[in-house]
C-alpha cells in the first residue's frame, strides 16, 4: 500500500510531463514512438505520483535535455525530492488509515450479522465457524500437520486462494497458519468439512496480504482429510 518516490521516479515520469503538453503532429514512426513512450509512461507512473506538478516537470526536463543549467542548485533538488517523497508517503498512509478504518466498520458489521444466523457458532476469540459435515475421525493439535481442501473467499465472493481449484490438497503445520486457521482445524475431525468465518484480528489484520486488503474478513471451506505422521 505504501508508495515509492525516488530518482529513478523522475526519470520514468518524462511520459506524464510530456503528456501535459500539446500533442504533436504523430506524421511518422519517430514521432508516434516517442508519443507512445510517453504515454505508457505517464500512465504507469500518476498512479505513484498523483499530484505531480507537469508544468515545473516539463520545464526542468527540458532543462536538462537542452543540457542548461538546474534553475536549482543540485543540493536544493535533493533537499526538495525527499520532501517531496516524505509528503507522498505520509498521504499514502492517511489513505491507507482511512481505508483500513472503513473495512474494520464494514468487518464488525458483518460479523454482528453472521453471528445470527442459524448454525453459526463463535467462539470467544471471536471465530465464527459452521458444521457441514461432521467427521468421525481424531482431532488434530496446533503441533499437528493436516492435509485438507479448502477454498477462501473475501466477502464479495472472490475467491482469493483455493487448493480445490489447484485440484491438489494442501498440507501444513496448524501452528505456522493464521490463527483463525490454528483454532478452527483444531475443532474439526479427520472427515469434516467446516465453513469458517474468520475476523481480521485472526487473519491479516489492518495491514492485509497481497489480494486480501486491510481489516478483511476471510469466509473459508475447508475439508480435513488427514492427520499427517
Amino acid at each position: 500500500m505504501k508508495r515509492q518516490f525516488t530518482a529513478a521516479s523522475v526519470i520514468l515520469l518524462a511520459g506524464l510531463g510530456l503528456a501535459a503538453c500539446n500533442k504533436p503532429k504523430l506524421d511518422n514512426d519517430d514521432s508516434k514512438a516517442a508519443y507512445a513512450i510517453g504515454y505508457m509512461t505517464g500512465k504507469q507512473s500518476v498512479a505513484q505520483v498523483p499530484t505531480l506538478d507537469t508544468k515545473s516537470f516539463v520545464a526542468g526536463f527540458n532543462d536538462a535535455y537542452s543540457k542548461k543549467p538546474g534553475a536549482i542548485t543540485e543540493e536544493e533538488m535533493k533537499k526538495a525530492l525527499m520532501a517531496f517523497e516524505q509528503k507522498i508517503r505520509a498521504e499514502a498512509m492517511a489513505t491507507h488509515q482511512k481505508a483500513a478504518q472503513a473495512d474494520g466498520v464494514k468487518a464488525q458489521a458483518y460479523l454482528a450479522e453472521n453471528a445470527k444466523k442459524a448454525g453459526v457458532k463463535t467462539t470467544a476469540s471471536g471465530l465464527q465457524y459452521e458444521v457441514i459435515t461432521e467427521g468421525k475421525g481424531a482431532t488434530p493439535k496446533a503441533e499437528d500437520m493436516v492435509k485438507v481442501h479448502y477454498e477462501g473467499k473475501l466477502l464479495d465472493g472472490k475467491v482469493f486462494d483455493s487448493s480445490v481449484q489447484r485440484g491438489e490438497p494442501a498440507s501444513f503445520r496448524l501452528n505456522q497458519v493464521i490463527p483463525g486457521w490454528t483454532e478452527g482445524v483444531q475443532l474439526m475431525k479427520v472427515g469434516s468439512k467446516y465453513k469458517f468465518t474468520i475476523p481480521p484480528q485472526l487473519a491479516y489484520g489492518p495491514e492485509g496480504a497481497g489480494p486480501i486488503p486491510p481489516n478483511s474478513v476471510l469466509v473459508f471451506e475447508v475439508e480435513l482429510l488427514e492427520i499427517e505422521k
